[in-house]
């Protein structure tokens, strides 16, 4: 979605982090809205590490409701969530935040992406990552989950 399309309906989050603008998770997260006709887009939110602790410290009061963290942030990420999910504990890092009430709380993906094949083990590390994106997409805006289409989506142009 180009900026001149989006509208006062469309549905937006956030992503954080060095260079989201042409990031892979502002990619995928795209081409999923599209594939799904949903009138959605990510917001790159591009930042530097000396910006990072400023921005954390504020979503909470900020109109960020939904924001994807960028690798580079995941683990400083968890130092500024109310909450965090089992598989944030365990991973050492966030994939994602919700904002809700001012509080921030966190989650990883990782589980639920693997969860999704019957043999996650013998997958790459972009189809897990594009599993992911399916995930986020489906909890924040409803569209489907059909890992069969991850191929289609890897491929698109």
């Amino acid at each position: 979605m180009q900026p001149h399309e989006i509208k006062p309906d469309t549905k937006l989050c956030t992503i954080l982090g060095h260079n989201v603008q042409t990031g892979y998770m502002r990619k995928y997260f795209n081409k999923i809205m599209k594939h799904n006709n949903k009138n959605a887009t990510a917001i790159a939110l591009n930042i530097t590490d000396e910006n990072f602790d400023y921005t954390m410290q504020n979503v909470g009061e900020s109109k960020v409701t939904m924001m994807m963290i960028e690798r580079e942030f995941g683990e400083k990420a968890l130092a500024y969530c109310e909450t965090i999910d089992a598989c944030a504990k365990r991973e050492g890092r966030v994939d994602f935040v919700e904002v809700e009430e001012g509080k921030v709380h966190g989650y990883c993906l990782w589980d639920e992406a693997k969860a999704l094949f019957d043999k996650p083990e013998f997958l790459d590390d972009q189809i897990l990552f594009v599993a992911k994106m399916m995930l986020l997409a489906n909890r924040w805006f409803e569209t489907k989950i059909d890992v069969d289409e991850i191929p289609v989506l890897i491929g698109d142009k």
